[in-house]
């Protein structure tokens, strides 16, 4: 039987969600978490790759065993798992339903403070040294909607297919000091959102224009994009299927 976690984790501690030697995964204390349990060997598969640092507020993994569970399991997971990987539900699906790749999109937001905040450090890009032209960021945001391929945004050495997301949503919303990108899509480079961000930092502080955005949409070159922000501000935030 196949059954989907749903959960959310702070991703400070961690080098981001997927496995590897000699470094703490979210995935990894997971997995723990789920055979202590369940008392077998398990391996859960994510919705996505988070990168180091980045967080989630909500994220789907899968796993798959022949024990019967309940809502009871959630309490028995949590008790075992860090205080900062925290798991909500846990639902039966069918057995070919896949956290990955039947992900139909994904929504991410990246934080800024606009100033200085000592409790907001861990979760937020504390920006202190110029104002931000909030409207000629936005204006530019929606530029990402006119294309398909963001190599520009990509890494460079990165094994894919495709550079081609479908965008839907590009938009900044500013609440107070706290300024948050949204952005939605059917799938995401790695470490696009980020290079996204600070390319439109960059027009905030009058450094390139919307049509400069543009051109570097269209170069398809990374070297012309902006900085890749700190990831800290980053969180994955809805998965739907």
């Amino acid at each position: 039987m196949r059954y989907f976690i749903e959960l959310s984790y702070h991703g400070k501690k961690y080098h981001g969600w997927q496995s590897q030697p000699d470094a703490n995964s979210v995935q990894e204390e997971i997995n723990k978490a789920v055979s202590i349990v369940l008392q077998e060997k398990i391996v859960v598969m994510g919705a996505g790759r988070t990168d180091t640092g980045v967080h989630a507020s909500q994220m789907f993994a899968h796993f798959d065993t022949d024990k019967e569970l309940n809502d009871n399991y959630v309490f028995k997971l949590n008790s075992v798992l860090p205080e900062d990987i925290v798991i909500y539900k846990i639902n039966k699906v069918a057995d070919e339903m896949h956290a990955r790749f039947d992900a139909l999109s994904r929504s991410y937001e990246y934080k800024i403070w606009l100033g200085r905040n000592p409790f907001k450090l861990d979760v937020t890009w504390q920006f202190y040294h110029k104002k931000l032209d909030i409207i000629a960021m936005n204006e530019a945001a929606k530029v990402l909607l006119e294309f398909e391929n963001f190599q520009a945004f990509s890494k460079v050495k990165t094994e894919v297919r495709t550079f081609n997301c479908d965008v839907t949503e590009a938009k900044w919303i500013q609440n107070g000091n706290e300024l948050t990108f949204h952005i939605s899509a059917n799938r995401f480079l790695r470490n696009m959102v980020r290079a996204i961000v600070g390319t439109l930092v960059d027009v905030g502080k009058h450094k390139i224009t919307k049509e400069e955005f543009r051109n570097i949409i269209i170069s398809r070159d990374r070297s012309n994009a902006g900085l890749s922000v700190p990831a800290k501000g980053l969180f994955l935030t809805k998965i739907t299927y």
